[in-house]
């Protein structure tokens, strides 16, 4: 934990990019999702991008070398979706601690592979932890507004067990992310820090929330400061904001909560906005030059990217990072 936070103090890390972008790369079928352990599995699984960690483990780990290779000094752990509750969509609830474990296993190896080619580079594993399919703070049901698909309780359960399984495998923190109901995020962080308690440990934590409309405001209703309002009681290492918005549009949020927050700052924006097919047309030039904007206002200190983004992206932005210092923290926590 300590070697993260004075590298923090040294230069800006650099994240790694989408990895479902980097998948469909691959132009997996149903029974490449499926290998031969899964072939009569009553549901369908093409898509489950987290079930790849068992099916094309090669794959996954092959993604990971690509962004290390780019300039990556942390990569995500394939298990956005590895909690109980999105793993119901499938029916494989059970296999959600294997998929941590295996996903974090994965991760960590070629990360080793790349720290004892480059000791001077060391490079780090974060288990990502997604929001889940659910919202504890809204109600699916327009007619029913007091309605609640999952309860605090429930999610608080459910990311206990991924966090387990995550440092079982060999994560170096965990990463809450694409945060778009606090209240989701605060379950989590409960439950990380039971594991904490109980294992007598401590874990670096990158909290990641994501605005998700021109209003600069969280799905639940917060604006950037009341989401890093609602999470400073926790301990954590960074916060930042992913995903929704292209670079450009994060810009104005990271400086609220750059201008208000002891923490590191993160942010790994999409590559721009969707066009009308729901793809992502942004450079890696065109990428780069506009985080530029964050270095040059000193917003940061960790830098990645979310949907759209390759190793192309996360190297044109490495190579641009090597040049400015990062963002002062001021307090060592």
């Amino acid at each position: 934990m300590s070697r993260i936070k004075s590298l923090l103090e040294e230069r800006i890390l650099i994240l790694d990019g989408a990895m479902g972008t980097m998948l469909q790369r691959y132009k997996f079928t149903e029974e490449d999702f499926r290998g031969d352990r899964f072939k009569d599995w009553p549901h369908p699984l093409q898509g489950n991008n987290d079930l790849l960690s068992l099916t094309q483990p090669d794959a996954i780990a092959e993604v990971h070398r690509k962004y290390f290779e780019a300039g990556a000094d942390i990569v995500e752990t394939n298990t956005f979706s590895g909690t109980t509750i999105a793993m119901a969509d499938y029916g494989m609830e059970e296999l959600v601690y294997e998929l941590n474990y295996e996903s974090a296993r994965i991760a960590k190896k070629v990360a080793d592979e790349f720290t004892l080619k480059e000791p001077h580079k060391p490079r780090f594993v974060a288990g990502s932890m997604g929001p889940t399919n659910k919202t504890a703070s809204l109600s699916p049901d327009v007619n029913d507004p007091g309605f609640r698909a999952v309860s605090f309780d429930e999610l608080r359960i459910a990311y206990k067990l991924q966090a387990e399984a995550l440092l079982d495998g060999g994560s170096d923190m965990l990463l809450v992310e694409t945060i778009f109901d606090t209240l989701n995020a605060k379950a989590a962080l409960f439950a990380i820090e039971e594991v904490k308690e109980e294992r007598n440990i401590q874990v670096p934590i990158m909290v990641s929330g994501t605005i998700t409309d021109a209003s600069g405001r969280t799905l639940s209703g917060q604006t950037a400061e009341a989401f890093l309002i609602s999470i400073s009681h926790i301990p954590i290492l960074s916060v930042g904001f992913n995903c929704a918005l292209g670079a450009k549009q994060l810009t104005p949020h990271l400086e609220v909560i750059s201008a208000k927050s002891d923490h590191a700052i993160s942010a790994h924006p999409n590559a721009g906005l969707p066009n009308a097919f729901g793809e992502y047309d942004e450079t890696p030039e065109q990428m780069a030059s506009q985080i530029k904007e964050y270095l040059e206002k000193g917003l940061v200190n960790i830098v990645g990217g979310c949907c759209g983004t390759t190793p192309e992206h996360i190297k044109a932005i490495a190579e641009l990072v090597k040049h400015y210092a990062p963002r002062e923290l001021l307090v060592n926590g």
